[in-house]
């Protein structure tokens, strides 16, 4: 690992195969418990886990490996997650109706992140596409952080109408559009929140001392 006065640096390569996926989100989890970034951990393993699933499927040479970055901004309090494939095009977002099964990728990444972007690789063949999250040095706030509604888990609390509520059950249902996703979290007062997965939403986690009543995930 990398170490400079106002930034921390990991990188690695990654062979063409879909077992790398989830290698990149387990090497994520070990820098970031490193750094004592926790915090960020859930939103980065899923910002990453998208753009190392498109860089797999770019079509280049199969010897070609895919690049991964990871750095932490100190002196901007940010995160940024950078993925490298020998293939060439521009990343665009697509906006996919529910029954196609993929091309929800960058549009998650686009929801997710404080911005992303992509650029030509300046030496060697190919581009780079590059996240970045907030990722401030201390633990988040009391109050709050900001995250896309589909990343909320049950025991953490939200802000609902300027007041915190546990979520006890997180689920999702199709949208009445039949286009994107719902997110459905079940809160401790016993009423329901929906919202577009895309949705953003202030959450922090439950105070220690605070019980949890808990909940188990579920899906529409």
């Amino acid at each position: 690992m990398a170490e400079h006065s106002n930034a921390y640096e990991v990188k690695f390569r990654l062979s063409r195969r879909r077992s790398s996926v989830p290698r990149a989100r387990a090497l994520l989890h070990s820098v970031l418990g490193d750094w004592g970034l926790g915090q960020t951990l859930d939103v980065g393993e899923l910002v990453l886990s998208e753009l190392v699933t498109n860089a797999m499927r770019v079509r280049v040479p199969h010897d070609r490996l895919v690049g991964v970055r990871i750095v932490w901004l100190t002196a901007d309090g940010l995160l940024r997650l950078e993925v490298s494939d020998a293939g060439e095009g521009k990343p665009e977002v697509r906006a996919p109706c529910e029954d196609e099964t993929g091309g929800r990728g960058l549009l998650l990444v686009e929801a997710l992140a404080h911005r992303w972007g992509f650029e030509h690789r300046a030496c060697g063949i190919g581009k780079t596409v590059w996240a970045e999250l907030k990722a401030p040095h201390l633990a988040p706030e009391r109050d709050g952080i900001q995250v896309a509604a589909v990343v909320v888990r049950p025991g953490q609390c939200v802000r609902v109408r300027d007041a915190w509520q546990m979520v006890r059950s997180v689920g999702t249902e199709r949208s009445a559009s039949d286009c994107g996703q719902t997110v459905v979290l079940g809160l401790d007062d016993g009423s329901a929140l929906r919202m577009d997965a895309t949705e953003p939403l202030t959450v922090r986690d439950a105070d220690v001392s605070s019980p949890q009543r808990g909940g188990e995930e579920t899906s529409g």
